[in-house]
């Protein structure tokens, strides 16, 4: 589908049902982060999570594809305290751990960045306080300040770090389901310069024990 169709489609949309529907696929996406936080099915959590990150970026591409919101108001209304993630961070951390940090290359476009390694906690801690933002702009019934933020934030900040942590997640699930075994996890953690020390994304038999066998996946040999 072309850019101009894309565009088309979005201004042909009712705002009310492109709004209702944008922000019930981003309030769902929070509630089933935190619901998996909370660690009740550990075995389904890197499945589920894969799930809910592919769905939330289908809102993020609509937003992408739509014409530009502005905001009705020049100066963003105050929210006041924003809400606090830390603890959902630190549970996913748990959850996720030993397979939370991965590498990751910012922007393709960019020549010869070296990649960085990040956390899927991190990454989906920061993405729930952008959409929980926007979020309570929607509850309090400003609708186009909603729209705008998440909008915004999608090419700022949330766009890139969900589409890094669905690269993560799917890579885990596929080397798991194709039996392609990565080398152990030795000590790459966010500290460590990945160029420098020449790591690399890895996960082998901590993935074999740690995530074949509790999503019921075929183990990995």
């Amino acid at each position: 589908m072309s850019d101009v169709t894309l565009h088309a489609t979005a201004r042909n949309q009712n705002p009310d049902d492109f709004a209702v529907q944008i922000s019930d696929q981003v309030e769902s996406f929070i509630v089933s982060v935190r619901e998996v936080a909370r660690g009740d099915e550990p075995d389904s959590a890197v499945p589920f999570l894969l799930l809910e990150v592919s769905q939330l970026l289908l809102a993020g591409g609509r937003l992408g594809a739509h014409e530009d919101i502005v905001p009705e108001e020049r100066y963003e209304p105050d929210l006041g305290p924003e809400q606090d993630v830390d603890d959902l961070r630190e549970r996913l951390a748990v959850l996720l751990d030993p397979i939370d940090v991965y590498s990751e290359v910012f922007d393709p476009y960019e020549p010869r960045k070296a990649p960085v390694p990040c956390r899927i906690s991190d990454d989906l801690a920061d993405v729930v306080a952008d959409l929980c933002h926007g979020l309570a702009h929607y509850k309090a019934g400003r609708t186009t300040e909603a729209l705008w933020w998440w909008q915004f934030s999608y090419f700022s900040n949330w766009g890139s770090t969900a589409s890094g942590a669905l690269r993560a997640l799917q890579s885990l699930v596929a080397h798991v389901r194709l039996n392609q075994p990565l080398e152990d996890l030795d000590g790459l953690d966010t500290d460590e310069d990945l160029a420098a020390e020449g790591l690399e994304e890895e996960a082998g038999k901590v993935m074999a024990e740690e995530i074949a066998g509790p999503l019921g996946l075929r183990t990995v040999k």
